[in-house]
C-alpha cells in the first residue's frame, strides 16, 4: 500500500464498496432470485412463521367479527379518550409505510444504487402497513359497511363528507398514497415477472406470472415506456412522503387541545414516519438475508446506511421533543405546563420514559461504527425504535387527553384484551402477508441487480 493511499478499513474505502458481493453476474443473479420462489422447498421455518401469523390473523377476524356485533363499547374507549388505541395504531402503521415510499421514490430520483436490493421488499412492506392501518378508523366508526360516506360519490340525497375534517384528509391522503405506491411497485415488477414467467416449471405458474408480466418481451420500446412510467411514478411517490403524514399530523396540530395544538408536528410527524419506518425496513430484511442466503446481495453498506437515516432522523425526533418541552414552558400556557407535569409525574409517566428511552438514548449507539456493523444489535435496535414509536403515539393520544382543560373532563384510559386482540391481529396480518409475498415474488428486483452488475464490472475494468 502506498504512503498516501487510505487504510483498507477506512470511512473512505468503505464508501466505495460495492452494493453487491464480487463475483455475480446475470445468469447467478437471476438464478439466485428466482430460485426462491420457482424451486427453492418451502422450509419448515417458514411453514412456522406462516402459521403463528396465521393465527393471528384468526384472532383478528374473531375481533372484528365481535365488535361489529357488540360495538365499539369492547374497546377502553370512553369520553373524554375517544380514540384510544384505533388512532394509535392507524398512526404508528401508516409511519411504517414510510420508508418504502422513502427508498423506492426518493432515493431512485438521487440514484442512489444502495436501494435496489432493499426496494421491492420495502414497497410491499409499504402497501401491507397501509391495509393494517386502514382497518382501525374503518372499525372506530362502528359501522365499516357505511364507509363510503366518507368519499363525495353523487348523492341523490345531497350527503356529502364534512371536508373541514381532518379524518375526511385521512381519507384521500391514505388512499392516494395506497394507490400510488401499489402503481409503483407493480410496474418495478413487471421485467422480474416476466423473468419468472420463463423460467417456471409448471404450466399454472407459466399462465399466472405471464397474465401479470402483461406480455412484456424486454423489447426496446418496453424498456423505454417502462422506465418513463416508472420515473412518473416516482416524481408522483415523493411528495406523497410529506404529505400523507403531514395530514396525519393534522388530526392533532387542528385541535386546541393541550398537547396537540402546536406548529412542530407535521415536520416531526414525518421524521417519526420515516424513523419507525426504517426501523422496521432492518427488522425485516435482517432475518431475509440469514434465511435465504442474501448475504451479497443485502450487504453491510445496506444495513449501515439504514442504521444511519434512522440516526439521522432519530435526531429529528429528539429535536421534536425538546421542543414541545421549550414551547410549553415558554409559552406560559398554564394547560401545556400542566400537560408537560402530567408526562413526567402523572399515572402514565412511565410510559413517557420508556419513549425517551427508547427513541432518544438507545438510538445514540448508531454514532458508533461498530454497533452500526453489529447485525443482531441493529435488529434489537429497530425492534425498540418500533417500540418506541408506537409508545409516542400513545403518548400523543392518550395523557393528552387524559388531562383537558377543566377537571370535570378529566378521565383515565386503559385498553381491553380486545383492544390488544386487534393490534396484535393487524401484526399477524402484515407478517402473513409478507411470508406470502417472499414465497411468490422476488424479495429483490432481478432486474435492477443486472444493472448493479453491470456497473460494477465496467468499474471494475
Amino acid at each position: 500500500m502506498s504512503a498516501g493511499q487510505p487504510p483498507i478499513d477506512s470511512p473512505q474505502i468503505r464508501r466505495l464498496s460495492p452494493v453487491i458481493g464480487p463475483g455475480h453476474t446475470f445468469t447467478s443473479v437471476t438464478d439466485k432470485i428466482s430460485s426462491i420462489v420457482l424451486t427453492r422447498p418451502t422450509s419448515l421455518g417458514w411453514v412456522a412463521g406462516f402459521a403463528i401469523s396465521f393465527s393471528l390473523v384468526m384472532i383478528l377476524t374473531i375481533s372484528i367479527a365481535w365488535l361489529i356485533t357488540k360495538g365499539v363499547g369492547i374497546w377502553g374507549i370512553n369520553i373524554p379518550i375517544g380514540w384510544g388505541f384505533a388512532i394509535v395504531n392507524f398512526v404508528w402503521w401508516i409511519g411504517i409505510g414510510h420508508a418504502g415510499t422513502l427508498i423506492s421514490a426518493i432515493l431512485f430520483l438521487l440514484n442512489q444504487k444502495w436501494r435496489t436490493s432493499i426496494n421491492r421488499f420495502a414497497e410491499a412492506m409499504t402497501l401491507f402497513a397501509v391495509a393494517c392501518a386502514g382497518i382501525f378508523p374503518l372499525l372506530h366508526t362502528g359501522r365499516p359497511w357505511m364507509s363510503y360516506y366518507m368519499f363525495p360519490y353523487p348523492s341523490t340525497m345531497g350527503l356529502w363528507p364534512q371536508f373541514r375534517s381532518p379524518l375526511i384528509w385521512d381519507v384521500f391522503a391514505v388512499s392516494t398514497y395506497g394507490t400510488v405506491s401499489l402503481l409503483f411497485w407493480f410496474v418495478g415488477l413487471i421485467p422480474d415477472l416476466a423473468t419468472l414467467r420463463d423460467r417456471a416449471l409448471t404450466k399454472p405458474k407459466q399462465i399466472i406470472y405471464g397474465m401479470l408480466a402483461m406480455g412484456w418481451r424486454g423489447s426496446a420500446r418496453h424498456w423505454h415506456r417502462y422506465q418513463s412510467a416508472y420515473l412518473l411514478l416516482a416524481g408522483l411517490a415523493t411528495p406523497l412522503v410529506l404529505s400523507v403524514h403531514t395530514v396525519v399530523s393534522f388530526d392533532f396540530a387542528t385541535a386546541i387541545v393541550p398537547g396537540w395544538h402546536t406548529t412542530i408536528f407535521p415536520p416531526y410527524f414525518v421524521a417519526g414516519a420515516i424513523y419507525s419506518g426504517f426501523a422496521m425496513v432492518l427488522t425485516i430484511a435482517i432475518p431475509l438475508r440469514k434465511a435465504y442466503g442474501l448475504e451479497d446481495f443485502i450487504t453491510m453498506r445496506h444495513l449501515e446506511n439504514m442504521a444511519m437515516v434512522m440516526l439521522a432522523t432519530g435526531l429529528i425526533v429528539a429535536y421534536g421533543y425538546f421542543f414541545e418541552y421549550f414551547m410549553s414552558i415558554y409559552s406560559g400556557n398554564k394547560f401545556d405546563l400542566y400537560l408537560t407535569q402530567m408526562r413526567f409525574h402523572g399515572p402514565y409517566s412511565h410510559f413517557y420514559y420508556a419513549l425517551i428511552l427508547c427513541n432518544i438514548l438507545t438510538p445514540q449507539l448508531l454514532w458508533s461504527h461498530k454497533a452500526r456493523t453489529n447485525i443482531p444489535l441493529l435488529f434489537v435496535m429497530s425492534l425498540v425504535v418500533n417500540l418506541g414509536m408506537w409508545l409516542e403515539r400513545f403518548v400523543i393520544v392518550v395523557i393528552s387527553l387524559t388531562r383537558d382543560f377543566m377537571p370535570s373532563a378529566w378521565g383515565r384510559y386503559s385498553a381491553t384484551v380486545w383492544d390488544y386482540a386487534t393490534f396484535a391481529g393487524t401484526i399477524g396480518l402484515f407478517v402473513m402477508l409478507l411470508f406470502l409475498f417472499v414465497r411468490v415474488m422476488p424479495a429483490i428486483s432481478i432486474a435492477e441487480m443486472r444493472e448493479l452488475v453491470a456497473e460494477t464490472s465496467e468499474d471494475h475494468e
